[in-house]
């Protein structure tokens, strides 16, 4: 098994790519800590992947609140005595329209969730991983980074800030130990993805558990020497 002892904490993990990398995680020997505002589809997950005999467990959170970002490290901390891997995957799509015509409760929603919570769960997770001088932290960007789109709101935005974010990151943290990279899963099945493109058929898009194997390696030790880097699934 490829992450076997690690502690692994992913947020958005009740749906989507963030359920199918926690399941992943698990079977790959990790203990998991899986993060959702929904408790309901957390249970549903923890039962799934506990009745396989694999470790797992659940915070209910909001990851846009400082205090339950304290919260879930604080709680990891005292369930397993350490945390070696952090895939900050929770986010929001707001509206597709025209930049300007978004108004400032939507910017600031999709900031605070995919770019706020990011730099709140790693800061965090950085302070305990430089104690062990090692861990791994991986964010979730999109392939509409890589140039500009029209019509894509706070989110694209939001996106180029996450990547920002992790070069930066991965550059301040190289002597420490500690792994920082991105993961772009492409279109993926998934509800924000057919909220995002609400005229294709979602069912033509491949399902979430097909762009795990890029996080287990990034969180594992086979890429202990892979910092700053992108990974694009295609």
């Amino acid at each position: 098994m490829k992450l076997s002892g690690k502690v692994a904490v992913v947020t958005g993990a009740s749906r989507g790519i963030g359920r199918a990398v926690a399941f992943k995680f698990a079977e790959e020997g990790a203990k998991v800590v899986a993060v959702a505002k929904n408790k309901t589809l957390l249970d549903s997950l923890v039962k799934e992947v506990t009745s396989k005999g694999l470790v797992c467990s659940q915070i209910t959170a909001d990851v846009t609140s400082e205090a339950d970002c304290r919260r879930i490290v604080t709680n990891v901390l005292k369930m397993y005595g350490r945390l070696d891997v952090l895939v900050n995957n929770a986010g929001v799509l707001g509206k597709r329209v025209e930049c300007i015509l978004v108004d400032l409760d939507d910017w600031k929603n999709v900031f605070e969730t995919n770019v706020h919570a990011v730099f709140v769960m790693s800061k965090l997770a950085v302070l305990e991983m430089i104690k062990q001088r090692s861990g791994s932290i991986i964010n979730v960007t999109s392939g509409i980074v890589p140039r500009p789109h029209p019509k894509w709101g706070a989110y694209l935005p939001s996106k180029f800030a996450v990547e920002g974010f992790t070069l930066m990151l991965s550059e301040e943290l190289k002597q420490t130990g500690i792994r920082v990279n991105m993961v772009d899963p492409g279109r993926t099945r998934s509800d924000m993805i057919h909220a995002a493109y609400p005229e294709i058929d979602p069912s033509t898009f491949k399902p979430p558990e097909d762009v795990t194997e890029a996080f287990v390696f990034l969180a594992s030790d086979e890429a202990r020497l892979i910092t700053g880097t992108r990974i694009q699934i295609r």
